[in-house]
């Protein structure tokens, strides 16, 4: 069977509750991590991924490792964390899966920022400047970024086809997802997913064809009971 690509998007970050746009790259709330870890309990497809692409901001770096915590290499936690697995999925980092807005909000922080936050993750692959929101990461490029990512998930997911694991989670914002997806109306909620396949379009572009009517779940924290 061809991989998927499993489109997620992140988890509750403190800007979604405060509505302060002016805070750089905020990072998940208490709900938001909730969020992330149920994601790892009800996804079904964990046991069939092998790459994860995400963007590299704090709220989807936060979101992917908690959400794929028993799906990604143990390389990426700290030892003795139980977080992880021998062998587990590859974890790239793609500046093209930032959001599509200039806001504060929606800027990455510093690479040197980022590497002492998680410090087991490598961030040489970004380049300089790609957080400043110029070029292909301004807001009025989003589309032809979008092309790009879809170009890039295609090549990936033909790297996959010979393992066992061929599907891509891809961990990115609510507004981007719209121009990934093509569909303006996709309104994912905090941790929700939908899957999809590559395909060409008559004009020989790559887009992404949903599976199914509905493939997206909703994370809801979990509510615990206490009988007196």
């Amino acid at each position: 069977m061809a991989g998927r690509i499993h489109v997620v998007r992140h988890a509750e970050s403190v800007h979604n509750t405060d509505h302060d746009f002016s805070r750089l790259d905020p990072e998940l709330t208490a709900l938001g991590r909730q969020q992330a870890e149920d994601f790892r309990r009800i996804f079904p497809c964990s046991d069939e991924v092998g790459l994860i692409v995400t963007s590299p901001l704090r709220r989807t770096i936060q979101t992917t490792l908690l959400a794929f915590a028993d799906v990604l290499d143990k390389r990426y936690f700290e030892v003795g964390s139980g977080n992880g697995v021998d062998g587990g999925a590859q974890l790239v980092l793609d500046p093209g899966l930032q959001e599509r807005s200039s806001l504060p909000c929606d800027t990455g922080s510093d690479q040197l920022v980022l590497e002492k936050i998680f410090p087991c993750l490598d961030f040489s692959g970004l380049h300089a400047g790609w957080q400043l929101k110029d070029g292909l990461y301004a807001p009025d490029a989003v589309d032809d970024r979008a092309s790009s990512v879809r170009r890039s998930l295609a090549d990936r997911l033909v790297a996959l086809q010979a393992r066992n694991r061929r599907d891509i989670a891809v961990v990115t914002h609510g507004v981007f997802m719209k121009h990934l997806s093509g569909d303006p109306e996709i309104d994912l909620p905090k941790a929700g997913w939908r899957s999809y396949t590559i395909k060409q379009d008559e004009g020989g572009s790559v887009v992404l064809a949903p599976i199914g009517e509905k493939s997206s779940e909703v994370a809801e924290p979990r509510v615990e009971v206490v009988r007196l």
